[in-house]
């Protein structure tokens, strides 16, 4: 995905959370492992503490998120875009006159090496109500994205030292 404005998909670069960029001392592969888990999600995911799909390309995913506004959880269903293994996993929502609320959300994997990657999450909320979605929940998914990076990197280290030893 660019970085640019894209009037046909709604895409502006200003309507889109991002979390920090986690480096992590673990292979890019442990960092898959986990995010492909997904029945293990609730023992180590503070935001998304369950989540069911075959990740196929067009299956739904059922997400149950933590709103850490008033901690309740509500499910959440979209669609996965795009799985490249140990690069990018990707789902979302696509406008609609019935849901205008189109949005992609991207967990992008980079290797630094043979023992170290990167992660980094982004939503980008799509169309004339991407501003408006940005301005009432952007702090939030990005506090839920950093959350959720801290906790994979912990999980991913913890990982890959227990299988060194």
């Amino acid at each position: 995905m660019t970085d640019t404005f894209d009037p046909i998909s709604g895409y502006d670069p200003a309507n889109v959370a991002r979390s920090e960029t986690f480096e992590i001392e673990a292979p890019s592969s442990i960092v898959w492992e986990i995010l492909t888990d997904l029945p293990r999600y609730g023992e180590w995911n503070p935001f998304c503490v369950r989540a069911e799909s075959t990740l196929e390309i067009g299956a739904p995913i059922h997400m149950y998120l933590t709103n850490f506004w008033n901690d309740q959880i509500n499910l959440n269903i979209e669609y996965v875009c795009a799985n490249d293994p140990e690069k990018m996993l990707s789902w979302g929502l696509t406008h609609t006159p019935d849901w205008p609320y189109g949005a992609r959300r991207d967990q992008i994997v980079t290797a630094l090496g043979p023992d170290r990657c990167s992660y980094l999450s982004t939503d980008a909320f799509y169309g004339d109500t991407g501003v408006h979605v940005m301005r009432f929940c952007g702090e939030w998914v990005t506090e839920a994205f950093n959350r959720t990076g801290r906790a994979l990197k912990a999980r991913a280290e913890a990982m890959c030292s227990a299988r060194r030893s």
